[in-house]
């Protein structure tokens, strides 16, 4: 077995017997776990602030209102909001914590942010059943979501009015 030179330095001056080399490399271990979890932990909030720049910068949004059954067979209402204050507060919600995203929940409406007519974002969206309530979307090809909350249902709800 190879051992880094490192390692093997530091066991001879600070060792008396190899029991100590093996506690070492034990410690070094829950260092490598710990600095691997912060970095992961940071990386998580990345998205959402990425995607709250990209949403903040559109001037108007569509929502489609499907069934509330999670299927996306039937648009049973549309709705254009283009007050940028309400705009911001959606934006707000959708950026909130992350969560993992379930694609096996389906869905109860979408929302597409445009900027000058064109959409810069699709933001799909679940609320009518516990434990998948979410906003979910695409960024870099990958899925993500985040926790839809109880206010959150209530702004996008008050909007169909």
């Amino acid at each position: 077995m190879l051992v880094p030179p490192v390692i093997l330095i530091r066991w001879f001056l600070f060792c008396n017997y190899p029991a100590n080399a093996f506690d070492y490399l034990y410690r070094m271990k829950n260092k490598v776990y710990t600095i691997v979890m912060a970095l992961a932990l940071l990386a998580c909030n990345h998205s959402n602030k990425e995607i709250k720049e990209r949403l903040t910068n559109s001037d108007s949004m569509a929502i489609n209102y499907f069934k509330g059954d999670g299927t996306m067979d039937t648009v049973m209402a549309v709705k254009i909001i283009r007050d940028k204050q309400q705009l911001e507060q959606l934006v707000g919600y959708i950026s909130g914590r992350s969560v993992e995203a379930n694609m096996k929940c389906g869905y109860d409406g979408s929302l597409h942010f445009f900027k000058m007519n064109q959409v810069i974002q699709d933001v799909d969206f679940r609320m009518n059943q516990d434990g998948c309530m979410q906003f979910s979307f695409s960024q870099y090809g990958k899925p993500h979501a985040t926790a839809l909350s109880e206010s959150a249902k209530e702004l996008i709800n008050s909007f169909r009015k």
